[in-house]
């Protein structure tokens, strides 16, 4: 009889020492908390307006000149590589959960002439440095974001996403440089498939994001100054999109601990 409630005990010991093992082994793709990396190729465009305002004292006139770029804009292209976390939920074939993400790296553009463009530094004593290229490169990026989701099959899921996302951006002209950020609404769609062959936790996930970095005014460039009689207003206008693909491991759920 002792021997028979030793194994009892020894039998119910186990089962709950196995059943979280067991849970963790069947995590949906998406479920419970996760971490995953990705390579991706990002592009976009930025727009740009500006409007110089010149006025002269002695004829008391004043003369407006606006250098506006309506079609298509400057094309952003290059390679990023990141990281996600996040936690989901699902709710039979439904799921919700939310995430976030950082990548280094993202698009680029240059801009060169062959003919020099001027740009006068007004200080005590005005100073000309001829330009012949400029650039801007997206340095990182980070965003968080709300998701839903529908499970195509016991190992496929489909979400969707929205939330907002920030970048920095560094710019280059002449000898001289300066860093800017943006942000705005960004929207996204993925899928992710379970590997069940190598770890039933361990998922592959493609993705695809796009960002409005909508309007942003730009007061100064570096040591551009303006007198009294003259001012310059710029506004600059962009949207990012990127395809990611990675992996993704899930490894806890809170309903573990209770």
């Amino acid at each position: 009889m002792k021997k028979i409630k030793l194994i009892m005990a020894a039998t119910a010991m186990l089962c709950l020492t196995a059943s979280p093992v067991v849970y963790a082994d069947g995590f949906a793709p998406g479920e419970g908390m996760y971490l995953g990396a990705f390579v991706g190729h990002a592009a976009g465009h930025v727009s740009a307006k500006v409007t110089a305002t010149e006025t002269d004292i002695q004829a008391t006139a004043e003369s407006v000149n606006t250098l506006e770029i309506t079609d298509g804009g400057l094309a952003l292209n290059g390679v990023e590589g990141g990281g996600w976390i996040g936690y989901g939920y699902k709710m039979g074939d439904l799921y919700v959960g939310f995430e976030g993400d950082f990548a280094g790296g993202g698009g680029e553009f240059k801009v060169t002439s062959d003919v020099a463009l001027s740009s006068t530094t007004q200080t005590t004593t005005d100073t000309t440095e001829d330009l012949t290229e400029a650039s801007a490169k997206m340095k990182w990026s980070g965003g968080a974001s709300g998701r839903i989701g529908y499970y195509i099959n016991d190992d496929t899921l489909f979400a969707l996403r929205a939330g907002i996302s920030a970048a920095k951006f560094d710019v280059k002209w002449a000898a001289q440089s300066e860093s800017f950020y943006g942000g705005g609404p960004a929207f996204g769609a993925s899928l992710q498939s379970r590997i069940s062959a190598i770890d039933p936790n361990l998922s592959v996930k493609l993705a695809a994001n796009y960002v409005d970095y909508m309007t942003a005014p730009v007061s100064g460039i570096g040591s551009i100054l303006n007198d009294s009689d003259n001012s310059t207003n710029s506004e600059v206008s962009g949207a990012a999109y990127n395809a990611r693909l990675g992996i993704v491991y899930s490894f806890f759920d809170v309903n573990s601990l209770f």
